[in-house]
């Protein structure tokens, strides 16, 4: 075997069998797990598409070599793994049957509100406002309001340039935002989307709030990627119109968001922000309300292997080149590290290893090393690599 055979089995064997795992507890189905990484990182395939190419068989026995030598019980090949290798069986064909018909707006939505004045909160204003529905985003100041305007703007300036929009459409997507410093101005929106800081007290607090100020019937929606949706639902009177919609950054050009449902989140409120992510050009995956969701919960531990493999003395060129080879993923993993944040990738890989209490999951000493030194990717300069 060569050395980028033992790294891609090193790396992305766990990755594979993570899957089968999340598939094989119910989480998310064969589709939406498959979906949520090709559109949420960018790859030519998901991962149980990967098994059936590779075949269900191989992947178990490489599995096997795997936790033989780990001991690690994430390498364990998953008993679905193993069902399927005995009986020559495919994750296309149990994803088969899965078909419904497309999601319908089971509520009427006509105007949204976004708050939150960064660049996810402006992203998602974006997205709405160039899908023809008036928004609403509230901010602290108008300086911020401004920001949100001058994001978009660019955005759209851009596109311009680029022969892909006009001025007339930009005057149409601004036209349709109107900042807010005040909350009340949400009283008559159908959704609400918070993209604010990731602290559960003032998200807490602002679900609260919205709660007393926004309209019967209406939508909340968190972005949040770690956090639990089901207490801030249980912060409302209304926690069957609480939801998760995990957009991606920059929201304007991911075509992901991971439509999370609380135990207590209603079946019209899951079905009407799946049709509304169809109706706004985005791509809906379903799951419910864990740690990690899809993308973060399959992405974040193989990185963290990635870094531990460094630690054994592989060189992270060697593995970034032999990765983008072998497993055709459009970035390396230590090239991805810096691009997401050190800082970023720490913190869910707590989240993840908090939720689950799996040993394999601890973030590794390099990475807690590097976010002490401030050596946090692409936006110091300084990460994996240097800039």
């Amino acid at each position: 075997m060569t050395t980028s055979e033992q790294i891609f089995d090193t790396l992305v064997l766990p990755y594979l069998n993570h899957a089968v795992r999340m598939y094989e507890a119910d989480y998310a189905s064969v589709s939406d797990i498959d979906a949520g990484m090709r559109f949420g990182c960018g790859y030519a395939q998901g991962p149980l598409a990967v098994i059936d190419e590779l075949g269900a068989a191989s992947v178990r026995d490489r599995l096997a070599v795997r936790y033989a030598e780990t001991g690690d019980r994430l390498h364990q090949p998953a008993e679905l793994l193993e069902k399927l290798a005995a009986e020559s069986g495919t994750f296309a064909a149990l994803g088969a049957d899965a078909g419904t018909a497309a999601p319908e707006l089971k509520r009427d939505i006509a105007k949204v509100g976004v708050v939150g004045t960064g660049t996810m909160a402006s992203g998602i204003a974006q997205v709405f406002a160039q899908s023809g529905y008036g928004v609403i985003y509230v901010g602290r100041s108008q300086e911020k309001l401004d920001g949100v305007v001058g994001y978009i703007t660019k955005n759209l300036d851009r596109a311009i340039d680029k022969g892909k929009s006009t001025e007339d459409d930009k005057a149409a997507v601004l036209g349709r935002l109107t900042g807010a410093t005040t909350r009340d101005a949400l009283a008559e929106v159908d959704l609400v989307v918070e993209a604010i800081a990731e602290d559960l007290d003032v998200k807490l607090e602002l679900f609260r709030d919205l709660d007393g100020i926004c309209k019967q019937g209406a939508i909340l929606a968190t972005t949040t990627s770690s956090l639990p949706i089901t207490q801030l639902g249980a912060a409302t009177d209304r926690p069957a119109d609480v939801i998760g919609m995990h957009f991606f950054n920059p929201a304007p050009v991911m075509k992901l968001v991971e439509v999370v449902t609380t135990p207590a989140t209603a079946a019209d409120v899951d079905e009407t922000v799946k049709a509304l992510c169809a109706k706004v050009g985005k791509v809906a995956v379903s799951c419910g309300d864990r740690a990690g969701f899809i993308v973060n919960c399959l992405l974040f531990p193989y990185l963290n292997d990635a870094v531990l493999l460094h630690e054994s003395g592989v060189e992270l060129v060697a593995i970034d080149a032999a990765i983008k080879e072998t497993a055709g993923f459009p970035m390396g993993p230590f090239e991805l590290l810096d691009v997401v944040g050190n800082d970023v990738s720490l913190a869910i890989q707590k989240e993840l290893h908090g939720e689950f209490k799996e040993d394999g999951l601890a973030p590794a000493k390099t990475l807690e090393e590097k976010v002490a030194a401030g050596h946090l990717g692409r936006k110091t300069k300084q990460g994996f690599h240097s800039y």
